[in-house]
């Protein structure tokens, strides 16, 4: 790495590493916050330990506006699944918020500083666990071990989570399908930099083989990675073993897509290295004020919920979309806190086609044909029909809105808003 490589990932560091003062205030309001929750504990009489998770436990925390703090508490197996998030509601009082997921948890507000509180069970293996988020615990000791033996892998991760952020990749959300936290603290471990990380990414070919990762070497070889992993696990275009438990894939939930967008970016990173590349950009710099801008609201909970709901309306609405333009460029963002997705979209017009019918002979097929499309013509036996694109995108979306409402409704979107840009 070049000395003015160094140079520029020392200041981003120096940016985004929060001030010993902060740290100190972060974990001030932890201490005072676990502290009044195990008494609460106590006074219950329930059988549940506290402790600290995230990037905090791990000292890879970034610099923020609102800081996480990520607080699980552990409750005897003898409490079941169902029960636990029930059972911390109960001690947590009306003036936590519940978060529906796979397993609900709490949201408690204080000024700048956002706790999350997780009901985790107290299992002995990593092979127990019915949730996995029962897994935190193991991956805060491992990580732990690791900023031991390595003291700078904390700079390191923090430069690749606001890399990745900056970049839109960061997030295992299904509306991101990009990289955890826990997998970027992984890959660090691995690669040790974080410009080894980006060399790695930048150089790999994903359409023609996977990443394997097994920094345990819990497997013998690559080839026993994918044949003795559960194939669900092995489906994305890295396999990240996990240390802590060697069944599971970390990065599962990383797409192909989202990985090559990433690939070109590291390639372009390491071609001019800029300080730019850990800013996040506004999708909307993209597009020009005569491009289409849709704002979308989701009906289901803020977060990963209503993110994937409204992403995934983004893709039914291009396919739609395509059939009657064509789809220049297009781009989505989603903002949780105002729980709104945006839609960029340049189009232009489609040329007309020509479609092929059912033969001549086949007078059923024949006569629907020929009544969705009157002006068909027979050439050869076989009927066509040219399909003319006349619309302007208003006359569209009218339609659309309108056509397609109760599929509308039925992927979780109350309202469809045109803006300009």
């Amino acid at each position: 790495m070049k000395k003015e490589v160094a140079t520029l990932l020392a200041a981003q560091v120096a940016l985004i590493k929060p001030s010993k003062e902060v740290l100190e205030k972060i974990n001030r309001v932890y201490s005072d916050f676990s502290r009044d929750l195990e008494r609460e504990i106590a006074k219950k009489k329930i059988d549940a330990q506290v402790f600290l998770g995230g990037s905090l436990a791990k000292g890879s925390l970034v610099k923020q506006a609102v800081y996480d703090i990520d607080v699980f508490v552990r409750f005897n197996r003898k409490y079941t699944d169902a029960k636990i998030s029930e059972l911390l509601g109960k001690l947590l009082g009306a003036s936590a918020k519940r978060v529906h997921g796979s397993r609900d948890y709490y949201q408690i507000t204080q000024k700048t500083f956002l706790l999350e509180v997780i009901p985790v069970l107290a299992i002995d293996r990593p092979s127990e666990a019915e949730n996995v988020t029962d897994l935190s615990f193991f991956h805060v000791r491992y990580l732990a071990r690791k900023m031991k033996d390595n003291s700078s892998l904390a700079q390191e991760i923090m430069l690749a989570k606001s890399f990745t952020h900056a970049q839109g990749v960061y997030g295992a959300e299904s509306y991101i399908n990009g990289f955890s936290g826990y997998a970027l603290e992984l890959l660090l471990v691995y690669y040790k930099t974080f410009w080894h990380f980006v060399e790695e990414i930048a150089r790999f070919d994903f359409t023609k083989k996977k990443l394997i990762i097994d920094i345990e070497q819990d497997y013998k070889t690559d080839a026993s990675v994918l044949s003795e992993m559960n194939p669900s696990k092995t489906i994305g275009p890295i396999v990240l073993v996990d240390p802590t438990y060697k069944e599971r894939n970390a990065v599962s939930g990383l797409s192909l897509e989202t990985l090559t967008r990433f690939a070109k970016v590291c390639k372009a990173f390491i071609a001019k290295p800029s300080i730019d590349f850990f800013e996040v950009q506004d999708v909307a710099l993209d597009f020009k004020a005569s491009d289409i801008v849709l704002l979308v609201h989701s009906d289901k909970q803020a977060g990963d919920i209503a993110g994937t709901k409204s992403k995934k309306f983004f893709r039914f609405f291009l396919r739609k979309l395509a059939r009657e333009f064509v789809v220049k460029k297009n781009g989505f963002s989603y903002d949780e806190e105002a729980n709104e997705g945006r839609f960029y979209i340049r189009v232009g017009k489609k040329k007309d086609e020509v479609i092929t019918g059912p033969p001549v002979s086949n007078l059923r097929h024949a006569s629907a044909f020929k009544k969705v499309h009157p002006l068909a013509l027979i050439k050869k036996g076989v009927w066509h029909a040219t399909i003319k694109h006349m619309l302007s995108f208003e006359q569209w979306f009218l339609e659309f809105v309108k056509k397609d409402a109760k599929i509308i409704r039925e992927m979780g979107i109350k309202k469809i808003t045109r803006l300009s840009k």
